[in-house]
Order: structure tokens, then C-alpha cells, then sequence
């Protein structure tokens, strides 16, 4: 990893390598471009950092990032795919100078001249974190806030998404409004669509009285939007509605209301391949993207594990030193842990060793394993078919779980004909934290 090094104003920066990309053939032979930030991205939408003409290109086609062995290449569920050398991949790491084949486009794809990302320092409106990727995430944040753009925030559950739209609008000009959420994958359609509209008394079946939506509550603030990637698509073509128009109707009213609300949308899900496959409109996408936060899971900044972790003991009201609750072998454990629930995982962690009054213990390493085989399987078979695991409570509890992810997973990449992307959509998961629950359980899927 690069060194941080501080410029004579006093900034902090990092030096990360920059990407380029070359176009040697196909109906934009010719051109190229150098990525101005760590990723660049390929399709036929605008926005993308090299935007094509061929129309057997997607709209949000692929995605390069600096990777330790050369670079790394997502496919966003690409209708015609992306090959390397013939081959298909969805998600790899390929060479300086390797050539993609996109639809008829062939891109040669390598290092441009590095770029120094400016950190930001502290932990401000409570995103903790002193590794690079937390301080990059911290000053992206701050640059966002600043403006009245809308903001989708990608990131895995339990990455804090939910904070960062906190910290956006509490870092903005709005941040003396009000500040409104609503999960618009916990509700039917029509209560989504009442929750963000409003509704009439008599608009449908239990409406008994005037209703205000989300957007009149949070009129000259932000409207968070969690999960949006759940929304219908006749919900979306509202939203859309509303956005464009800066006005909505109430549900079962006549009268128009203009808002004046920032939106702030955040999802699990990768947007950009709904999109692909016609299940999220692109005009929405473009709406709610203007920029874009990706939040790290936990696992890619260990080095922030201990501050979390005094940090949730003092908020829970630990006054005591954190090596009474957590020797520093646990605590070199937990940096270890994977944390597929990341941050909201370390939480609940804390929060359970300080009820319980005992010192927290890093979880068994072996527990994800255990439905793989071995004594492990044997266990949760026997949860499984309604008999008690024995043992400690917490040997029980990883039994119990381990045999439930295995045989979820085993019937969620056969029922998906073992397409990790549509298995991922499907569970609503991050298609990496997928990936590594079945290599854990030993598991395959394809493209």
C-alpha cells in the first residue's frame, strides 16, 4: 500500500495508481481515457468514465480498479459479457495491457500517470476510521455534502449506509432541516407509496385520515432513501415523477405540492446491473447517482477494528479501559474475523459482551466452516431436523447457523442454476459477501 504524506498546506494525501484505457478497435477505435479517480467504468450510458457507441456494449458495461497483481475487471451483468483471451469473466484480475473484448469493442486496459486522493482527518458526524480507505470515504463524503446533488450510497449490510446519508446532510447546507428516512423494502408498494407521498382520508381501504408523505416531512432537508433498489417499477416511474418535477400529489388527492428535498438513496444492490437487465430505470439511476459513495466492508479496513471497538464501549457507556473487556489477543483476533455483518456485526458484539458482563471473545474461526463437513455438518444436521445441538451455547449457536447457511446457499445456487449475480439479487446480498459464504461451505457457481 502507498505511503501517506502530508503537503506543505498541511493536507494529507495518498498516491493511487490511475487507469487507462485505449480503444484499438471496434466503432470508437482511437479513443481513450485516464481515470481521475481509483476506478473507471465502461458502458454506453453517460456518466461512465469511457462511454461507447457499440451497440453491443451495455450501458454500465464493466468496471476497472487497481488490484496488487495487475488490474481488477467486474462485470456488470453485461448482456454480451467481457473477455479476456477468449475468456468470459464476470470478476478478475488481469495484467497491464491486456486486451477486453466488450461486444465488438477491443480495449487495452493499463496504468496511467498515479494521482494523489486527498484524506480527511477525525470523525466527522461519527464515521470512525483512521486506515486510507475510511479517510478517502471521509473527505469523498465532505465533498458531496457541499453540494444539494442527490447521493447513492452503495456498500454491503451493515457498512453504515444509513450513517454516511446522516453524515451527508448533517455536513451540507441542509443540515438545519429535517432529516426523513424510509426503507422502501419493508412495506408492500402501496404503504411505500403512502409513506413517501402521503395519502388522503378514503384513498384506500384503512386510510382514515390525511396522511403527510416522507416528502412534505422532509421539506428543506434530506430524504433518505434505504434499499431503493426494492422499489417496483411503478413506484420508480413515480419517484421519477417527483424528482423532475419538484411536486407531488398525495394518494387519493387532487392538489399538487411542490418540495424542495435533497435525496440521499442508498442500496445493497449493484444498481448499475438492474439497470442491465431492465429492472431498475436508467433515467432514475441517473437522477439519484449524481455522485456515488462505495462504502468498505469491514474485512478491507481491519486497522479500524480497535477504534470501533473503543469507540462503540464508549457510546454503550464502558467508562473503564478497554483491556478490562477485551484482552489484546482478542482484539488481534477480531482484526482477523471476516465479519460478513461488518460494523453492525462488531456492534452487536460489544453491545452482547457488555450485557452479559463477560469479556468479549472473537468469534470461533472455525464456526463458518462447520457446515462444510467433518463433525461441523454432523452437528447441524441434527439442528437441522429439530434435534439440540449440545455444548456451549455458543458452539451450539455456530452449529445451528452453519448448517442453516449451508443448506440455504446449496438450495439458493440450484434454484439460480448457479448464477452467483442472480443468486446474489435474490438472497438481496453483496455478490462478493455471497461468494465468500460458499467458498466457506465449500460451494460453486458460475456465470
Amino acid at each position: 500500500m502507498s505511503t501517506v504524506y502530508t503537503l506543505p498546506d498541511g493536507r494529507a494525501v495518498l498516491p493511487v495508481r490511475a487507469l487507462a484505457v485505449e480503444v484499438i478497435a471496434g466503432p470508437d477505435a482511437g479513443r481513450g481515457v485516464v481515470a481521475s479517480s481509483e476506478t473507471l467504468t465502461i458502458g454506453t450510458a453517460q456518466g461512465n468514465d469511457l462511454v461507447l457507441s457499440d451497440p453491443r456494449v451495455s450501458r454500465f458495461h464493466a468496471e476497472l480498479a487497481p488490484a496488487s497483481a495487475g488490474l481488477s475487471v467486474i462485470d456488470h451483468d453485461s448482456t454480451n459479457g467481457t473477455f479476456a483471451n477468449g475468456v468470459r469473466i464476470e470478476r478478475a484480475v488481469v495484467p497491464a495491457g491486456t486486451v477486453l473484448m466488450l461486444g465488438s469493442t477491443q480495449l487495452r486496459v493499463g496504468d496511467g500517470r498515479p494521482i494523489d486522493l486527498e484524506l480527511a482527518d477525525g470523525a466527522p458526524a461519527g464515521l470512525v476510521g483512521r486506515s486510507p480507505l475510511m479517510r478517502r470515504l471521509v473527505a469523498r463524503v465532505q465533498r458531496a455534502a457541499q453540494s444539494d446533488a442527490s447521493v447513492l450510497i452503495h456498500g454491503e449490510s451493515g457498512t453504515g449506509k444509513e450513517l454516511v446519508a446522516r453524515a451527508v446532510h448533517s455536513l451540507g447546507p441542509r443540515a438545519a432541516g429535517p432529516f426523513v428516512v424510509v426503507d422502501c423494502g419493508a412495506r408492500s408498494p402501496t404503504l411505500v407509496a403512502s409513506e413517501l407521498f402521503g395519502h388522503e382520508r378514503g384513498a384506500f381501504t384503512g386510510a382514515e385520515r390525511q396522511h403527510q408523505g416522507a416528502f412534505e416531512r422532509a421539506h428543506g432537508g434530506t430524504l433518505f432513501l434505504d434499499e431503493i433498489g426494492e422499489l417496483p417499477p411503478p413506484l420508480q416511474a413515480a419517484l421519477l415523477g417527483v424528482l423532475e418535477r419538484r411536486a407531488f400529489r398525495r394518494l387519493g388527492g387532487q392538489k399538487e405540492l411542490s418540495v424542495d428535498v435533497r435525496v440521499v438513496a442508498a442500496s445493497i444492490r449493484d444498481l448499475r446491473a438492474d439497470v442491465i437487465s431492465c429492472s431498475f430505470r436508467l433515467d432514475l439511476y441517473y437522477r439519484i447517482a449524481v455522485a456515488t459513495l462505495e462504502l468498505p466492508p469491514l474485512r478491507a479496513r481491519a486497522d479500524d477494528v480497535p477504534l470501533l471497538v473503543e469507540h462503540f464501549l464508549r457510546e454503550c457507556g464502558h467508562a473503564g479501559p478497554v483491556e478490562a473487556l477485551i484482552s489484546p489477543a482478542a482484539m488481534e483476533e477480531l482484526g482477523k474475523q471476516r465479519f460478513p455483518g461488518n460494523v453492525r456485526e462488531l456492534r452487536n458484539l460489544i453491545e452482547g459482551a457488555l450485557a452479559l458482563g463477560e469479556p468479549l471473545q472473537a468469534p470461533a474461526a472455525s464456526a463458518g466452516a462447520a457446515g462444510a463437513g467433518g463433525a461441523g455438518a454432523g452437528a447441524g444436521a441434527g439442528a437441522g431436523t429439530g434435534a439440540v445441538p449440545t455444548g456451549s451455547y455458543k458452539e451450539a449457536r455456530a452449529s445451528v447457523l452453519a448448517d442453516f447457511e449451508a443448506r440455504y446457499l446449496g438450495a439458493l445456487i440450484q434454484r439460480t442454476g448457479g448464477n452467483v449475480s442472480r443468486a446474489a439479487r435474490e438472497a438481496g446480498m453483496d455478490r462478493s459477501h455471497l461468494i465468500d459464504l460458499l467458498r466457506r461451505h465449500g460451494l460453486r457457481g458460475g456465470d
